[in-house]
């Protein structure tokens, strides 16, 4: 029992939020930057905000050029645009991408550093007020103390961390996800069970972290066994689950199945949610070949065993991306170096981790 809680973010649900609980925006500021992409506008959640920003009298401006895996100088365009707008607040509409830029950019705007400093860290405790409206049921980042970039000094995507990065409040309205295609649910619901298996993997999991991974598990795994075509109600509970699953990493960060990942997304632009899926499987069969007691909190809270939980997996990849093992290997020398390593419940050395890639894209 010896674990600290922390989860400032004012959660907000239900269909038709933005509008009903429109005050929710006034303690923020008199200016928003409306930081998303080109979908906010298809799903109807940016005239939402901008009715409910208008209904308050506050000011806004949109930057809506936020592209998948956001790099520093997509920030920098932000940070341009905040400042020259006079913006006093930063809202994140969107799916991961768009809530990333969006903390980089409250972030950076108030301290400023040098491209190849962002990612060194020893954040302070400051930052624009933020909201953040999610499209997508994956990321959880609207409840979450991080921002993940495109990381080209590094050749991967980096994470900076910062208690300034949490939300003030964020907005969880299921019908902006009801036009998402199939293949974009999976990948994000791939994404929000793996943040909720990795939390309850990582040796820094508490009774607060798991109550919140395992409640994820035990809504996403029926879900996602028939997610083919997903009926309003399961819309809102991907989210719900989605967000728990952010509460979850919240306290206690990813694994190195994370890292491993970032390197499958920036040098062949696979999915992120996907990336992580196509790791997942083999890290839980790693666990069962090494008997982690918390692989039986992961099996449990899905109401499956270990097959059955890879087979979920397996059927929502389809065909796999095959990669050649000189790279995986490059990968695995690369990955031994990942913070995270030493820091899960499961075997993280070179060997492991080679293991993992091989037989997941070999």
């Amino acid at each position: 029992m010896n674990f600290s809680s922390y989860l400032p973010t004012n959660i907000i649900a239900g269909r038709g939020c933005v509008r009903a609980r429109a005050e929710a925006f006034k303690p923020l500021g008199s200016h928003a930057l409306i930081v998303t992409g080109k979908s906010s506008a298809a799903c109807g959640a940016l005239s939402d905000v901008c009715a409910a920003l208008e209904a308050n009298g506050q000011m806004y401006t949109v930057f809506d050029r936020v592209a998948p895996n956001p790099t520093l100088a997509c920030v920098r365009e932000g940070i341009a645009l905040l400042k020259a707008a006079g913006a006093d607040f930063v809202i994140g509409l969107g799916g991961g991408s768009p809530m990333d830029a969006a903390k980089a950019i409250a972030l950076l705007s108030v301290e400023e550093r040098a491209d190849e400093a962002v990612f060194a860290g020893g954040y302070g405790q400051s930052a624009l007020p933020m909201a953040h409206i999610p499209t997508t049921a994956g990321t959880g980042s609207e409840v979450t103390p991080y921002a993940i970039l495109t990381d080209d000094f590094s050749r991967t995507k980096t994470s900076i961390s910062s208690p300034a990065l949490f939300p003030k409040v964020a907005f969880l309205d299921g019908s902006y996800t009801d036009i998402l295609p199939p293949h974009i649910t999976k990948n994000t619901a791939m994404d929000a069970f793996s943040h909720a298996a990795e939390s309850i993997l990582k040796n820094s999991s508490s009774p607060a972290s798991e109550m919140f991974a395992r409640e994820s598990l035990r809504i996403l795994f029926p879900l996602m066994r028939s997610i083919d075509a997903p009926s309003k109600e399961e819309r809102d509970a991907l989210l719900w689950a989605s967000c728990l699953a952010g509460m979850a990493i919240a306290h206690t960060g990813t694994t190195v199945v994370h890292g491993m990942g970032y390197f499958l997304t920036y040098d062949y632009g696979i999915p992120h949610g996907r990336a992580n899926g196509l790791l997942l499987g083999e890290t839980l069969r790693l666990c069962e070949e090494e008997h982690v007691p918390a692989l039986d909190l992961i099996c449990s809270a899905c109401g499956a065993d270990t097959e059955e939980i890879k087979a979920m997996l397996s059927r929502l990849l389809g065909e796999r991306e095959r990669i050649p093992r000189g790279v995986l290997e490059g990968y695995a020398a690369r990955a031994e170096h990942n913070k995270n390593v030493g820091k899960c419940k499961f075997g993280t050395s070179k060997d492991d981790i080679l293991r993992i890639f091989v037989r997941s894209l070999g």
